[in-house]
């Protein structure tokens, strides 16, 4: 199959952000193979770029997916509001087909937010059956995605390393990636941490884990686990001896700074973590209590940053949810720009819209004003999954109907058990 979108205003994000206007960008058997004005594509599907701007796909490292079904939920709540209420209230009482809706829906839902790639950082694990729907949703929308598998809880007895191999050997084939979404040393111990981390580095699989405050750090490596597979979520009050140890090493992290302001960890740490040198993405993290596409989360990070008197400019943000990202997930030889060679995950996006035009500088325009409404199209790996506006997922209705169905259950389950805790 070959495509090749023509006349456009192209942003290639490697080395950096960079404009070219008139540029064509040619797809063949879902690898972009040329990007240039005026390319001969005898026989390929033509898509008239004038008007649109053509960015590679945005990349989400780090999002809990199932909690779509959840959405809006925990608007005014902190962290720990958060963890009584999502993960104590309404976690126990998800069925796997609950997960397979709200995955499915979290993940169309990125999709038409011009969202690639996204890492799917899932603690629902409560039965394998629960983990086999959240696999399976996600390969029906054909979007890439990391699956990080996480155990049932954070006790040292929850521990399920036959499930974690068996991720692995499941995921590692297309567009799902496996991982480790590790509790410890921060939610678990330290000694089940050395014990994840010696099994994923045994399967060859990246670690993510939450971490705020002092001592997470410090104590992977006093364990000697640091390095570069492991990825820090959040990082709000790191010390400087921390990001030192994590930069050192090699590691890298995801910074998810709408939901951090709302839920109280701390200010984002964007800034700080690219300062040290630590490759830094963006993360939606959770649509409870904040939005679900990544232009509110760039322009997020762009003000935090700004606020704070951080030099970060509109090409950084942009870089963060391209290129920086996908070298967060290990994927840069991947996605993330549009060089010859790598996978055909596209973003094509109005630039004449009421909100968009005149967009003197396309690279601001696309972090400062761009908005789902915008994206028009959107390709991954070479397959169109949105055209014209509108996702092509032929499920779409009924994918509604069985999130609302499980909206209801979850509702119903989560009202019962808080009322019988009181």
């Amino acid at each position: 199959m070959r495509l090749l979108i023509a006349n456009a205003t192209v942003i290639d994000t490697e080395p950096d952000p960079h404009v070219m206007p008139a540029t064509d960008v040619l797809v063949e058997d879902g690898v972009i193979t040329a990007v240039g004005p005026g390319l001969a594509a005898a026989g390929a599907e033509i898509v008239d770029g004038t008007g649109r701007i053509v960015l590679p796909g945005l990349v989400d490292t780090h999002r809990h997916v199932w909690q779509s079904v959840l959405r809006s939920v925990a608007a005014d709540a902190t962290l720990g509001d958060y963890l009584t209420l999502v993960l104590g209230g309404f976690a126990p009482a998800f069925r796997a087909e609950d997960v397979h809706a709200a995955n499915l829906w979290g993940a169309l839902e990125a999709l038409d937010a011009g969202v690639t790639t996204v890492y799917d950082w899932s603690h629902i694990q409560l039965t394998p059956a629960h983990t086999d729907a959240a696999l399976d949703a996600l390969r029906e929308t054909g979007i890439r995605a990391v699956f990080g598998y996480a155990h049932p809880a954070a006790d040292d007895g929850a521990r399920r390393e036959d499930e974690v191999r068996r991720v692995a050997s499941l995921a590692g084939s297309g567009l799902v990636t496996p991982a480790l979404a590790a509790w410890g040393p921060v939610y678990g111990s330290v000694r089940a941490a050395e014990a994840d981390w010696r099994l994923a580095r045994e399967l060859g699989l990246r670690i993510s884990l939450h971490a705020t405050g002092t001592g997470a750090v410090e104590r992977l490596h006093a364990a000697g686990l640091l390095g570069p597979d492991v990825m820090f979520v959040h990082g709000n009050g790191f010390s400087d001896e921390a990001m030192k140890l994590v930069a050192d090493s090699g590691g890298t992290a995801s910074v998810a700074p709408v939901v951090e302001a709302q839920m109280g960890h701390g200010h984002p740490e964007t800034g700080r973590f690219r300062g040290f040198g630590i490759p830094t993405g963006l993360g939606v993290d959770t649509v409870t209590d904040a939005p679900g596409d990544m232009f509110s989360v760039m322009r997020a990070a762009f003000a935090a940053a700004r606020l704070r008197g951080e030099p970060l400019t509109a090409a950084a943000v942009l870089r963060m949810a391209t290129i920086e990202g996908a070298e967060v997930l290990g994927m840069a030889d991947r996605i993330g720009s549009l060089r010859a060679g790598k996978q055909a995950d596209l973003v094509i996006l109005r630039a004449d819209s009421p909100g968009m035009a005149p967009a003197h500088d396309p690279v601001a325009a696309v972090v400062t004003a761009a908005g789902t409404a915008d994206v028009d199209s959107v390709i991954v790996a070479g397959r169109v999954v949105k055209r014209a506006g509108r996702l092509l997922h032929a499920g779409l209705p009924g994918a509604l109907d069985r999130l609302s169905r499980s909206a209801a259950h979850l509702a119903g389950a989560a009202g019962t058990a808080t009322a019988a805790a009181r």
